[in-house]
C-alpha cells in the first residue's frame, strides 16, 4: 500500500496565502511583501521575508520500497511585510538573502535525504532526525545573520554574507533540485 504523506515547515496557514518557489535567477519584488502589517513591532526593521520549505513525501507500508521526498523552497508573500518609508533596493538583497538562505539549507537536507534515505524503513528511522537537525541550523543561521548584519545595515558583514551564501549554493548546486 503507498501512502502519501505531506507536510509544511513555516507553513500554517499557507494554503490560503499566495506562495513563491525559490528559482535560481529569479527575484524577489518589493511587490512580493503583500501582507499589510508589520508583525514585528520594532521600529528599526524595515522588512520581513517568511520563507522555509515545505515538503511531501510518497512511501510505502513497505519498508524495503523506495521513498520519493520532495522538498521544495518557499516564500509566503501574504506573511511578509515591508515598512514603505523605509526600504530600498539594498534593503531588498538584505531580504532576497533570507529566501536564497532558506534554499542552501534546503539543498543541505536534499543532500543528506539522498545520501542516508532510500527505502521506506530509512525514512521511518532517519528523516524526523534529519528535519529537526537541518532546521534547527537553519534557524540558528537566520539569527545569525541578521544579527551580524543588523538587519543589513552592516555593509561590510552584509557583503561577507552574500559571499558566503552564493558560494555555498554553488557549492551545493547538484542538489538544486531532485
Amino acid at each position: 500500500m503507498r501512502l502519501i504523506f505531506f507536510s509544511f515547515f513555516l507553513a500554517v496557514n499557507m494554503i490560503s496565502g499566495q506562495e513563491i518557489i525559490w528559482q535560481e535567477g529569479q527575484k524577489l519584488t518589493w511587490d512580493n511583501f503583500k501582507s499589510p502589517v508589520n508583525r514585528r513591532n520594532n521600529p528599526d526593521i524595515a522588512a520581513y521575508t517568511h520563507c522555509g520549505w515545505e515538503y511531501s513525501i510518497v512511501k510505502s507500508t513497505n519498508p524495503d520500497s523506495p521513498v520519493q521526498i520532495e522538498i521544495r523552497t518557499i516564500f509566503n508573500e501574504d506573511k511578509s511585510w515591508k515598512d514603505v518609508r523605509k526600504i530600498n533596493d539594498y534593503i531588498l538583497l538584505h531580504e532576497q538573502k533570507h529566501f536564497d538562505i532558506a534554499e542552501l539549507f534546503v539543498r543541505k537536507m536534499r543532500k543528506i535525504v539522498a545520501e542516508k534515505i532510500k527505502k521506506s524503513s530509512d525514512y521511518n528511522r532517519l528523516f524526523t532526525v534529519i528535519y529537526k537537525k537541518i532546521s534547527d541550523e537553519y534557524k540558528n543561521f537566520q539569527t545569525a545573520y541578521d544579527r551580524d548584519t543588523r538587519h543589513g545595515m552592516n555593509k561590510e558583514k552584509q557583503a561577507e554574507y552574500n559571499i558566503f551564501i552564493a558560494e555555498e549554493l554553488d557549492h551545493l548546486k547538484s542538489y538544486k533540485s531532485l
